[in-house]
């Protein structure tokens, strides 16, 4: 069934009948629809999954790439009304994981920007991470080369901006370091 947004507000109970194959969140009851990522995009996304999936071995934690259902603030009657879909997620507290995503804020959220996706991501979603309680958010930006890490301080984030030439330090991972070098190809 293909998404058709009429003027309501949806929740995770409609979320869940949707097209698997349909790429779409859900802000505060509304239908927010997503382009295909660009193949620059995909081999970003696809480094920073070796790099942080290789650390992780061994280790109790688990890493999702998108698609994967986030629900910050899940409700028992499935009434919640936000539900994204991170390019990729870590997840410390495994027992947040169920069969359609994650069950309250993961650990460590990355969105790779697109031009169509700039304010969404810096803005709309920042809130909603800040507001959920992730601990740590990283915006990546193919276009400057840049990552922008947001780590949770209350009662925000404090952020650093890192380019392309340096290796970042994972907050909520100790010991874990990307090489931005390697995921800007």
């Amino acid at each position: 069934m293909a998404l058709v947004q009429e003027l309501k507000q949806y929740t995770y109970a409609d979320f869940l009948g949707w097209d698997e194959n349909e790429r779409a969140e859900l802000m505060d009851g509304e239908i927010i629809m997503l382009g295909a990522p660009s193949s620059e995009h995909q081999g970003i996304l696809t480094e920073l999954l070796f790099q942080i999936r290789a650390f992780l071995e061994g280790k109790p934690y688990r890493v999702f790439p998108a698609p994967f259902a986030v629900r910050l603030n899940p409700q028992e009657d499935d009434r919640d009304d936000t539900v994204l879909e991170p390019d990729l997620v870590v997840i410390c507290d495994t027992t947040k994981i169920e069969k359609q995503g994650c069950r309250g804020a993961p650990d460590l959220i990355i969105e790779i920007i697109s031009p169509s996706s700039v304010s969404y991501d810096r803005i709309a979603k920042f809130r909603k991470y800040q507001q959920g309680k992730v601990r740590e958010y990283w915006i990546v930006d193919p276009e400057t080369r840049t990552v922008q890490v947001c780590i949770l301080n209350e009662p925000g984030y404090l952020v650093t901006i890192f380019d392309y030439t340096e290796i970042i330090s994972v907050s909520v991972l100790p010991g874990c370091k990307i090489n931005l070098n390697k995921i800007f190809i």
